[in-house]
């Protein structure tokens, strides 16, 4: 019963409802029925039917002929009063199913839209219900939604705005940081020990814009993309692992056409964050970083990093995407490289994009990521043929 619909359920209520009022109502009926033949005698002197000779005894016809028709009405008002309950039964069950649906219909609308926007949290919050209809239970329940909605659109605008914001406002500072540095490490005025302190100086000022720059971009990428164009995701693998310099592990590609629209700007980033990640979190002597893209057996597109590595504990896999979040480290801590902010762009990325994605442990240690991509339609331009 409680894997029913809720529908299902209040046919069910309508139906046993009707079917009970209805035994109620023929119970009752048979009883009065049964009383009234019961007290009632035939009148004498009751014409015979044609052709039946008079019996000799006009009391015991009469008694019996009672009992026969009492016998009789009983069992027609039972049978036929059964089968007509049945088949009215059946079409009020049916009757309730309809009403049930149409009545229904609103909690489907504010269920649609509520998984809408559980599907696209980032983007789906400026969606609302509105949903028209007298004020009832249902439409004082949509409104809510939409009151909730919108708070929680302003809240996530509002949060975006600030990063941003924040992040613009240190950039100049922590620029002219770097210029002052400089120029007070010039060689030919500075003594060692000042070269050294500026040279320390200029890589935490350059950690800083780092951390800067990942912010601005994470802001950015947590808005829908609305201007796109046609990209292939071959293409961006290609260039990224072109373009790495050589580290300890080894990085090698396999990719194949995987058609997509977006901007372009950002994939690149994507590419770039879940390749360095699978290079700087590997064996300390030496590993492997495998990348591969393509179109996917469902239609989509997806690009898959795996690496070698420390060992994951599959329930820590969630925490690697929350920004300044590493494996084994509450906070990113100083002197490590990086922001720490790698896997939230990725996903931020990737949801501003309609695609998701999702990280498992591989065997033996390491990680396999994968970001799965909406393909390019047919009419785009650039979609191959």
């Amino acid at each position: 019963m409680n894997r029913l619909t809720i529908r299902a359920r209040l046919t069910l209520v309508y139906g046993g409802l009707f079917l009970l009022a209805g035994l109620l109502l023929l119970g009752v009926c048979y009883v009065l029925v049964y009383q009234r033949l019961s007290g009632n005698t035939f009148i004498a002197g009751t014409t015979l039917p044609p052709g039946m000779a008079a019996p000799p005894d006009n009391g015991m016809y009469v008694r019996q002929l009672r009992e026969d028709v009492t016998t009789d009405t009983r069992q027609v008002l039972l049978t036929q009063g059964g089968i007509a309950l049945g088949v009215i039964a059946l079409a009020a069950t049916a009757f309730g199913w309809l009403i049930a649906g149409r009545l229904l219909q609103p909690l489907h609308q504010v269920t649609e839209t509520a998984r809408r926007i559980a599907d696209a949290p980032d983007r789906g919050l400026h969606e609302r219900i509105a949903l028209a209809g007298p004020h009832d239970e249902v439409k004082q329940l949509a409104d809510t939604f939409d009151v909730m909605l919108s708070r929680l659109d302003q809240a996530f605008d509002g949060q975006r705005r600030f990063i941003a914001n924040a992040s613009h406002e240190l950039r100049t500072p922590l620029t002219l940081n770097r210029t002052l540095l400089e120029v007070a490490i010039d060689p030919d005025n500075a003594t060692p020990e000042l070269r050294q302190l500026g040279r320390t100086l200029l890589a935490v000022n350059a950690r800083h814009e780092q951390l800067i720059d990942g912010l601005l971009l994470l802001a950015r990428s947590e808005r829908q993309v609305t201007d796109r164009s046609f990209v292939d995701l071959a293409d961006i693998v290609e260039h990224v692992t072109a373009q790495l310099p050589p580290g300890k592990a080894a990085v090698d590609c396999s990719p194949q056409e995987a058609p997509t629209t977006g901007n372009a700007v950002l994939l690149e980033r994507l590419v770039h964050n879940l390749v360095e990640n699978g290079v700087r979190h590997n064996l300390p002597d030496g590993g492997w970083v495998h990348v591969t893209c393509g179109t996917r057996h469902d239609g989509t597109v997806g690009v898959t990093v795996s690496n070698t590595g420390p060992v994951v504990p599959r329930y820590e896999v969630p925490r690697l995407f929350e920004p300044f979040r590493r494996f084994g480290s509450e906070r990113v801590a100083a002197g490590v490289p990086g922001a720490g902010l790698g896997l939230s762009i990725v996903r931020a990325v990737a949801r501003a994009h309609g695609g998701h994605v999702h990280a498992e442990p591989r065997d033996g240690g390491g990680l396999v990521v994968t970001v799965i991509l909406p393909t390019a339609p047919p009419h785009h331009g650039g979609f191959p043929t």
